[in-house]
């Protein structure tokens, strides 16, 4: 069973991400901020994490540029999960390393399709 990380800080998108991933089968691990999720990501290794982009302090590019040049982490793919549905910010979020890009509110059809292939690779 595969291993999921979600990274946001809104305490109910959380919730809503949870319960999809465990309806499917998939355990879950949570951080509320892109600092505490790079943390989390190197203690835990997830299989994969799932990453907000507006959130306080270090934004969703920044948790996973960091995460995406880390020896550590860099093999863990990361779907970014966000409002910001410009171009620019999908084109942004590709540029820092991220596998795929989703637009909230995320259908959980498309949330689990996206999560296996990147799990496949």
């Amino acid at each position: 069973m595969a291993r999921i990380l979600i990274v946001d800080d809104s305490p109910t998108e959380i919730h809503v991400l949870k319960t999809m991933l465990e309806k499917n089968g998939y355990e879950t691990l949570a951080a509320t901020s892109g600092e505490e999720g790079i943390e989390v990501a190197k203690a835990e290794k997830p299989d994969l994490i799932l990453m907000d982009i507006v959130m306080p302090g270090l934004n969703g590019f920044q948790a996973t540029r960091q995460l995406t040049k880390d020896e550590a982490t860099k093999s863990i793919p990361v779907i970014i999960v966000t409002t910001k549905d410009q171009e620019t910010d999908k084109y942004w979020g590709k540029k820092q390393g991220a596998t795929e890009y989703i637009t909230k509110p995320a259908s959980e059809k498309e949330l689990i399709s996206k999560i296996q292939e990147a799990l496949a690779g």
